[in-house]
């Protein structure tokens, strides 16, 4: 069966450098996993590009799902943007953002040039493993085996999740990472012992996942009236072409939907 999420991702970047595959298709293609069944895309934060791909899923019969509008205003606030449709019986999901969280404006810039000349852009280890810090459990032992991947020493100490890779860090690489220690406090268990360097990443993983959670309930406060209002709408939109959807659900949006979260992106 062909992906469809890189066919899509190909027809996205048609010309130029549009949309950059994130998420669990980045993780396939850094060869972590065999499958994953959505998409996920940084979309460059301009007007045709978010036209071009709305006018390629609406020839998919894609339709929306709860979420931002594909529009610059929302996405340049860090919100997100769900669409979905059916595909020789499978439902693709396609979700979008143009701000991940944890990369800023910096990141972005290199993510950008790192681009070019990509037939299927995707995430780089560690801009991966940065998206990754969630709140779920799952995703701490995919940044773990992209730290693996990373060429630098440096991130791989910054990033590792295992005690026996930063202890082999340690021993090789002393000084790196006691330079380290204060953008990662965590390594300042090394000297401790395995069980203390456990208690440190263990410590950590929680206090990301609970960073990623309060991040995630200013956006679900500031779309609450959106929220109340979406079953209406979802149920005004059927039937409607994607473009006719889209306008009705940007006009809509306007009046519920804030464009900026306050402590949102990044």
């Amino acid at each position: 069966m062909n992906n469809i999420y890189l066919q899509l991702t190909r027809e996205f970047n048609r010309g130029r450098p549009r949309a950059i595959l994130a998420g669990g298709q980045a993780v396939v293609l850094h060869r972590l996993a065999i499958l994953s069944k959505d998409g996920d895309w940084i979309l460059r934060e301009d007007r045709e590009t978010l036209e071009d791909v709305l006018t390629i899923l609406e020839r998919y019969g894609a339709r929306y799902r709860f979420g931002a509008p594909l529009d610059v205003r929302w996405l340049a606030g860090g919100w997100s943007t769900h669409l979905e449709f059916p595909w020789q019986a499978i439902r693709v999901r396609t979700d979008f953002i143009s701000r991940p969280p944890r990369l800023d404006q910096e990141a972005l810039q290199r993510i950008w040039r790192h681009a070019e000349g990509q037939e299927i852009p995707f995430l780089g280890a560690m801009d991966l493993a940065s998206m990754k810090k969630t709140n779920r459990e799952k995703d701490y032992v995919v940044i773990g085996e992209l730290a693996r991947r990373m060429p630098e020493v440096d991130n791989q100490v910054l990033y590792s999740r295992s005690v026996r890779d930063l202890l082999d860090l340690a021993e090789k690489h002393r000084d790196r990472v006691q330079r380290l220690m204060e953008q990662r406090p965590a390594l300042a268990a090394i000297d401790q012992g395995r069980e203390a360097l456990e208690a440190a990443l263990d410590a950590e993983r929680r206090r990301l996942i609970r960073a990623n959670e309060e991040r995630l309930v200013k956006y679900l406060e500031a779309a609450q009236p959106w929220a109340a209002a979406w079953p209406a709408l979802s149920r005004q939109m059927q039937g409607l072409t994607l473009a006719e959807a889209h306008r009705l659900m940007v006009e809509r949006a306007q009046e519920l939907l804030p464009f900026l979260v306050p402590g949102g992106w990044p």
